[in-house]
């Protein structure tokens, strides 16, 4: 009796802890016609869904910018990475193809996550719950570099980090991944983050380069100017070419807070292929920009100041026209500041 009563017992305990701890109600099934709408996603990962609608990702396609630069996509080329089809159709570390439909919803979670049926079907993840409605599956590719590099290598991106120091194995090796999808640490986060942080994030890109400006000690009136790429994997500014940084610099203005008055030095960029007559400047990963600053106000204090844009032109406030870069006084107004080194008089 005492062996039945212990055989009941165990079994009793193994029942519930099997309803405690096994794996629950099977899901629902994936809906008929499949997955069609990253809001399908929504519900099982809200965290995940939440950080992409925000993201620049999700504004690829309606992003005034983008329609303004692509004159509303006129320039076909650029759909194939605004809209693209779903990578693991195309090929992963392939170019990129666009998609005819859902473009509204740019780069979305079944562009990078949607696995075709001919490969098994359901959606891909690099780490994942066999048992979920999606029928996942483990794909290391999402991990690869080649996979951001369908659309991201378009004007050498990838190929810029593979050059660096970043792409080394070893204790300093750091892949896209890392700086633009980092793992989520506060409480009771997990999995990385789905913002896709890049050049929109002013913090980033701070963390990306550096400016130095001091007086030189035997030519009081030169100041020498550095601006180093030390936390980018890749060049400075990259990816789109419409991107560009300059170097500004102005006499130091009674109020530390005036506008206008900036004098343009240098600028760093990447033409497109029909600006034949510009050269390519970019700071690649791991250099330093070495610059002269001289002239008749350059004997007292003076400011020096490293810009960023989105767009390679400054235009007027009122008109909206394209100015010089020689007539840019105000580059505040159409530019995030990233960095201003103050140097003081001799």
């Amino acid at each position: 009796m005492r062996y039945l009563a212990g055989l009941f017992l165990a079994l009793l305990t193994a029942v519930l802890l099997w309803k405690v701890l096994g794996p629950g109600p099977k899901p629902d099934p994936v809906p008929e016609g499949g997955f069609v709408s990253s809001q399908q996603c929504m519900d099982c990962h809200p965290k995940v869904y939440e950080e992409w609608s925000v993201s620049q990702h999700a504004q690829s396609w309606i992003n005034p910018e983008v329609n303004a630069l692509s004159n509303h996509f006129a320039n076909t080329d650029c759909i194939d990475c605004h809209a693209p089809q779903d990578l693991f159709s195309t090929g992963v570390g392939k170019r990129a193809l666009p998609r005819a439909d859902r473009r509204a919803a740019g780069v979305d979670c079944l562009s990078c996550h949607r696995i075709p049926e001919e490969q098994g079907g359901g959606m891909a993840g690099t780490n994942t719950n066999l048992n979920a409605a999606c029928r996942p599956q483990i794909r290391t590719e999402l991990a690869r570099v080649e996979f951001c590099g369908s659309c991201h290598n378009q004007h050498n991106t990838v190929d810029q980090w593979s050059a660096s120091s970043f792409a080394i194995p070893g204790p300093g090796f750091k892949d896209c991944r890392d700086c633009h999808m980092p793992l989520r640490t506060g409480p009771g986060e997990s999995g990385r983050s789905h913002l896709f942080h890049g050049g929109h994030n002013i913090e980033l890109v701070r963390s990306a380069v550096a400016l130095r400006a001091e007086r030189a000690s035997n030519e009081p009136t030169r100041i020498a100017i550095e601006v180093e790429n030390h936390g980018a994997g890749h060049a400075y500014p990259t990816d789109e070419r419409s991107r560009a940084s300059d170097v500004f610099w102005r006499p130091t203005p009674e109020d530390p807070e005036a506008e206008g008055g900036w004098r343009h030095l240098y600028r760093i960029r990447d033409p497109y292929r029909s600006e034949v007559d510009i050269p390519r400047t970019l700071i690649d990963a791991g250099e330093t920009l070495e610059l002269d600053l001289e002239a008749e106000e350059t004997g007292g204090p003076v400011q020096v100041a490293l810009f960023y844009k989105l767009t390679p032109y400054y235009r007027d406030p009122a008109t909206g026209i394209a100015r010089p870069l020689e007539e840019v006084h105000d580059p505040e107004t159409d530019a995030r500041l990233v960095w201003r080194v103050e140097v003081p008089a001799p």
